[in-house]
């Protein structure tokens, strides 16, 4: 379906679902229906539970930190987050499309005070054509080293570099000494390129762009993977230093896989400047 018709027919079902909901009550008030989801395929309640373990195995998040949710969609990840952060913690999620942070503010806000959302005015042409600000120039709606753990699941992998250049700023910005960010890429090494030449991947990276490759020379945002260095080479620009293991994803053809992305876990240096 084009993009368009995409868009008229979420909100058509979007207004429906309203209705029903105002007539018959929730069965879930916390799973949005189907028909809302546009974060990606797979289990919605189970990548979600299984992210918030991976952010307490890996990133060392804590019930009590102040988290950033970078491109939080219609809540996968802030769902199981409230079952595990605390009062004391705080959730402060942004994305680009309305339906998501309304569904997001409607009906978990309420429950859960800490938990806040926020609508941004980023350009986008699949789910936000309308937005007044390019991503290469939007300024993170926070103070500085306002954030303990910021994390970004399947952005950087539909995101440019210019547009990557900006955001890496202000995750270095927002995130206070110590802190942690959380991000997941498609990474480009020696191994991932030898299975992917090989037919192994389930991503078709062929198209040469700054820093990696994509998979549609039309819609390069479609799915972008980067060279490992220069994703290193960011995280380093900014004050954001990797650990020194990387936790490898399966979407090339790994046997030995951690998720389907990979995932890189960095610290904000105590000293920074820029």
């Amino acid at each position: 379906m084009p993009a368009p018709l995409r868009r008229v027919a979420t909100s058509a079902i979007y207004r429906g679902l309203g209705a029903a909901e105002r007539v018959f009550g929730d069965r879930n008030r916390l799973v949005p229906p189907a028909a809302l989801r546009f974060v990606g395929s797979g289990d919605f309640e189970a990548i979600g539970d299984q992210f918030v373990e991976h952010f307490r195995v890996l990133g060392g998040l804590q019930p009590g930190h102040r988290v950033l949710d970078v491109g939080c969609g219609i809540g996968r990840m802030a769902i199981p987050l409230t079952r595990y952060l605390s009062p004391t913690g705080s959730y402060e999620g942004f994305d680009i499309v309305a339906h998501g942070i309304a569904w997001c503010s409607r009906k978990i806000t309420p429950r859960f005070p800490n938990f806040r959302f926020r609508l941004v005015p980023v350009r986008n042409d699949d789910y936000n054509p309308g937005g007044t600000r390019a991503a290469h120039t939007f300024a993170f709606p926070y103070a500085d080293a306002s954030f303990d753990f910021v994390f970004l699941t399947s952005v950087f992998t539909h995101m440019m570099p210019g547009d990557i250049d900006n955001y890496m700023r202000e995750i270095g910005r927002v995130l206070a000494p110590g802190g942690t960010s959380f991000v997941t890429w498609f990474l480009l090494n020696d191994e991932s390129r030898a299975l992917i030449a090989g037919g192994r991947s389930s991503m078709h990276f062929r198209v040469p762009v700054d820093g990696g490759l994509a998979v549609n020379a039309d819609n390069p945002e479609q799915a972008i993977a980067f060279d490992e260095e220069r994703v290193r080479a960011w995280h380093e620009a900014n004050g954001v230093v990797i650990e020194p293991a990387l936790h490898y994803g399966s979407w090339c053809g790994r046997e030995t896989f951690v998720s389907y992305q990979d995932i890189v876990v960095a610290r904000k240096r105590d000293v920074f400047s820029r």
